[in-house]
């Protein structure tokens, strides 16, 4: 009699508890529409940009505060926008290609936050797992969330996702053919 007084009374305190405790955890979607994707690679002569379309994302907060998020880049779409023509249409397609993305193979790339630290007002230190030709790798990198906005650069190094075409990491000879293993990427994001 005992035990089962003693359970009743766990079962009670269990329901106050849940009933009073609430859950302020918020999911908030990014409207890729307005969203936008910048990647800058850099060569010895030089650098080339582009964007990447977002295919899905979210960002958790708890209260106002960032706890998470995920996002999905849609790496069919990765194209340069300092170029025009025939070089676009050249560099867009070895972009693409087993040298660089592997587009076919791997169309997208994913980046799933594991943990936040607040660093400042609206601002966080932010780790997450980014996915590349399905190699997955920590990354850290500012985020800064203003009002319904977010902005974060992340520098990637691109040989940890076996993207090695003209790195001097790999190649040896290659002069002022040589592509810098290091790109960024800079998320301006509406939710």
């Amino acid at each position: 009699m005992k035990t089962f007084k003693n359970l009743a009374l766990i079962a009670v305190i269990t329901v106050i508890t849940f009933s009073f405790t609430t859950v302020n955890a918020q999911q908030k979607e990014i409207k890729t529409e307005n969203s936008k994707v910048i990647w800058k690679g850099y060569k010895v002569t030089g650098s080339h940009e582009g964007t990447i379309n977002l295919k899905s994302g979210f960002l958790t907060f708890s209260d106002t505060k960032l706890v998470g998020g995920e996002f999905v880049m849609n790496m069919l779409t990765i194209e340069t926008t300092d170029l025009t023509g025939e070089y676009k249409g050249k560099l867009d397609g070895h972009l693409k290609s087993d040298d660089f993305f592997s587009v076919e193979k791997h169309p997208n790339a994913t980046l799933v936050i594991t943990k936040v630290e607040a660093s400042g007002k609206n601002s966080y230190k932010v780790t997450g797992d980014l996915t590349i030709k399905g190699i997955k790798n920590a990354v850290t990198f500012d985020l800064s969330v203003y009002g319904n906005k977010a902005n974060a650069t992340l520098k990637i190094d691109r040989t940890k996702y076996d993207v090695r075409y003209g790195s001097t990491s790999f190649f040896d000879n290659l002069k002022d053919k040589a592509i810098y293993d290091e790109f960024d990427l800079v998320a301006d994001l509406e939710f």
